[in-house]
């Protein structure tokens, strides 16, 4: 459950651990945090103005080739925890990407990282395409990693 909107230059959503989060050892399943990753994503998009209308009106769409989860530490049942949003890679028109989600609690701090590689799709020809200027305005917004690659 989203419990809160993106702070200053950082976006981050804010969430708790639900009951259905949980796996059968008591901690909030793998699956799970791929879940917040993703959600964290679009929640970032359309905070920028690209909603899902907008994005369905320009007949495109991003799509995550590969996700790498790396664990830190355990999430429990209705512990807070936030989902940071940054870019650590990018080509210069924003045809592919890679987005790094930092899972973490006031706690135990950073619990799991998510990097996400992905493009963007033209949804009627179902290819890969270099997204139009308001996409890629708004993918300028993103925050920087401080490891940033920038990709040709």
């Amino acid at each position: 459950m989203r419990d809160d909107a993106p702070v200053s230059d950082e976006f981050r959503a804010e969430y708790h651990a639900q009951w259905g989060d949980m796996d059968f050892n008591q901690h909030m399943g793998n699956a799970r945090f791929l879940d917040y990753a993703s959600d964290a994503r679009m929640l970032f998009l359309e905070s920028v103005g690209l909603t899902m209308e907008s994005l369905t009106a320009l007949r495109i769409g991003p799509v995550t080739l590969e996700d790498h989860l790396t664990y830190r530490r355990e999430i429990r049942m209705l512990q807070r925890f936030t989902v940071d949003y940054r870019v650590a890679a990018s080509t210069t028109d924003w045809r592919r990407f890679r987005i790094r989600n930092e899972i973490t609690t006031a706690e135990h701090g950073l619990c799991a990282t998510v990097e996400a590689r992905a493009i963007w799709v033209d949804l009627d020809e179902r290819r890969p395409v270099r997204p139009p200027a308001e996409v890629r305005d708004a993918m300028d917004q993103l925050p920087r990693a401080d490891d940033f690659e920038q990709w040709r």
